[in-house]
């Protein structure tokens, strides 16, 4: 599989899963702007390990929670590149609390970004790839969505609101050539997993059939097939990558 000539944004791509998916795009040929908010160094540092290696890539600071500032990293790719082949939407938040604790601050937050963050993205690339009348667009989810977890009623509602904003996107947009799918990850090894307990981890990964977490290279994967010739026939799906966690 090969992604030479086209052209993709990753939202909160400056590290863990985001990171993974920006990278492996690059490497299959893609040119890649990669999205931040607030982590710029980070950001800087995959731009030049990609650009060591000869491969396509741009950076692009944007609030994606802001209508008008995801508009600006939409518009961004168009100016540059004079198209848009791909979007992933994977930027997000936690807060998490019992909902007794829970901040009205935490709830709204982690929807702006998590939520409207994907439909605001979505919105303004659809104009985009309607016009083209090609496109994928991959939202990353949660198995959290499915099945829920308490002291995340936040991100609960914010992922399985992406995973029905997916599938009604997916009903949308197919008559123009545009696929929509979701990713649920389930618990992955990132910045979020390394400050958890160890006993904890044990616990999880006893919970986990195939007996470990995920990497993000397991995520990343999944979503660059959703970006090939092999997933053309696919749409309105959530492909969960949990290890068994959910089933």
């Amino acid at each position: 599989m090969n992604l030479i000539d086209k052209v993709a944004i990753v939202t909160g791509a400056s590290n863990g899963i985001g990171r993974e998916i920006a990278v492996c795009l690059a490497k299959l040929g893609a040119t890649v702007v990669i999205n931040y908010r607030s982590s710029p160094e980070k950001a800087s540092e995959i731009k030049d390990e990609l650009l060591s290696k000869n491969l396509s890539v741009e950076v692009f600071q944007a609030d994606v929670s802001i209508f008008s500032e995801s508009q600006k990293l939409i518009d961004f790719a168009i100016e540059k590149y004079g198209r848009l082949d791909i979007l992933v939407n994977n930027a997000g938040v936690t807060a998490d609390n019992l909902i007794m604790r829970m901040t009205e601050e935490d709830f709204d937050r982690v929807i702006d970004v998590n939520l409207k963050g994907t439909w605001n993205c979505s919105k303004h690339a659809a104009k985009y790839m309607a016009k083209q009348r090609t496109g994928r667009i991959i939202n990353i989810a949660s198995v959290v969505g499915i099945v829920g977890n308490g002291g995340q009623s936040n991100y609960a509602a914010s992922k399985a609101g992406i995973i029905g904003l997916t599938k009604s996107l997916a009903k949308e947009l197919s008559k123009r050539n545009i696929a929509v799918n979701a990713v649920a990850p389930g618990f992955i090894k990132t910045d979020m997993t390394n400050n958890l307990n160890e006993n904890w981890i044990s616990e999880i990964e006893k919970n986990i059939p195939l007996g470990r977490l995920g990497e993000p290279a397991d995520i990343a994967k999944v979503v660059t097939f959703l970006c090939g010739e092999g997933a053309s026939y696919i749409t309105g799906q959530v492909i969960n990558v949990d290890g068994g966690l959910v089933m």
